[in-house]
């Protein structure tokens, strides 16, 4: 898929991902189709970056339930771990906590022909740490006021830096909840901040507000992705990132399969095994 193509594609799915119950939820077949369509395109881009020694960085931030841990899943799924990095960082060590605030986020930032997908990032300060109440007025301030700086450094020392914001409705963080809630396998997204961003809808919408308004520069915009529809969010913010990475394809030496040695004599076509994995499917 040529890259005006993705530009293009990318603009009509935003006006449909604005009000998507318009046209109807997206059909799962429909998804897949343009997913791997996508995907193909990512492993271009994997290929470029491996060949140019480009570092990228792309920050997904958002409220709780909007679906960054499963458009990153979609990015990574068909590339390699060590071209795409996918960064989640835990709650700081008391170590960490010591240190410049910055810190622990730039020992994950690119060498040459990396790209990092940070879940959450360095805007937790202006985000939950300033809700919760986990850092002072001076530091949240402090923030504020120098990241806009640190991320022009970052563009200048010629590292793509790509802010994508992914937004749900009110209505739609509920009912996710209650979803996870009620699916055994989506326990462990479960925990007792994240559901405190239910009760604390307008203190985190007040913050973001903040955080957007103060931290969109020219050099490192925001990129806001309505996400009620996740099928739709999903291919918009894949069709939207690689519209504006300036990826070119890069010829692939293929290899072809050769055939294989004959069997030796006496070499037996098994696996000599005394435990087998049962066959329960």
């Amino acid at each position: 898929m040529k890259r005006q193509e993705l530009l293009k594609n990318e603009r009509t799915n935003v006006d449909k991902a604005v009000d998507p119950d318009i046209k109807g939820r997206m059909k799962r077949k429909e998804f897949e189709s343009e997913l791997r369509r996508l995907q193909v395109e990512l492993v271009r881009l994997q290929t470029w970056i491996k060949a140019t020694g480009a570092r990228i960085i792309v920050i997904f931030e958002g409220r709780d339930t909007a679906g960054k841990g499963g458009v990153i899943s979609r990015i990574t799924q068909r590339v390699s771990p060590r071209v795409f990095r996918h960064v989640a960082l835990p709650a700081p060590t008391e170590r960490e906590k010591s240190q410049l605030y910055i810190q622990r986020y730039i020992a994950h930032f690119p060498a040459a022909g990396e790209i990092i997908l940070f879940d959450r990032s360095w805007y937790n300060r202006a985000g939950v740490e300033r809700v919760m109440g986990f850092c002072t007025d001076d530091e949240y301030e402090r923030f504020m006021r120098l990241v806009p700086s640190f991320e022009k450094e970052i563009v200048d020392n010629d590292i793509i830096l790509l802010k994508y914001f992914l937004d749900v409705s009110q209505d739609e963080q509920r009912r996710r909840f209650a979803d996870r809630i009620d699916d055994p396998v989506k326990h462990w997204k479960l925990s007792p901040m994240d559901t405190e961003s239910v009760r604390r809808w307008w203190d985190y919408t007040l913050v973001y507000q903040d955080m957007l308004g103060g931290t969109d520069t020219p050099q490192a915009p925001w990129y806001i992705v309505p996400s009620d529809d996740k099928r739709r969010a999903r291919l918009n913010l894949i069709a939207h990132m690689l519209g504006q990475i300036p990826y070119k394809k890069v010829k692939v030496d293929l290899p072809k399969v050769p055939k294989a040695e004959p069997r030796p004599k006496g070499a037996d076509f098994g696996l000599p095994a005394r435990h087998i994995v049962p066959a329960l499917y």
